[in-house]
């Protein structure tokens, strides 16, 4: 089992040495015990881990979401079921973004087809639109 620092951790897994720390406080990732020179040392499975993580935010899941798939991997009585369904409950709330992004593009192409883009910025119908309540 291999010995690394923190950086050759960071490369191994395609992220930053910031990123470690910070999933280190997040409790995403254990802190290690440190050498007696002061240097903190991580195993291979910190890397594997890392890329779980990497590629769960990838995906679109928040760090809390991650945390629980990674508990649920731990839990002898987790079924695949019960992953297929934190899976199914994303798609369902990346829809949702997705729908919300698309009423989003409609208002705003509306107000930008209105705008001539001549005249001054107190005549813009965008910037008018913007000003508006509710």
């Amino acid at each position: 089992m291999a010995s690394l620092t923190v950086g050759q951790l960071a490369k191994s897994a395609g992220v930053g040495v910031e990123t470690v720390r910070f999933y280190e406080r997040k409790g995403l990732l254990a802190e290690p015990d440190r050498k007696p020179s002061g240097y903190r040392h991580y195993d291979d499975e910190v890397v594997k881990r890392l890329r779980f993580i990497k590629r769960a935010k990838q995906l679109g899941f928040t760090l809390n979401e991650i945390k629980e798939l990674l508990s649920l991997r731990l839990d002898p009585t987790t079924t695949c079921a019960d992953v297929k369904k934190r899976s199914e409950e994303k798609i369902d709330d990346i829809e949702a973004k997705i729908r919300t992004l698309q009423r989003m593009k409609k208002a705003l192409v509306k107000v930008t087809k209105a705008c001539s883009g001549r005249g001054g910025t107190s005549e813009c119908p965008i910037l008018e639109a913007l000003d508006k309540d509710g």
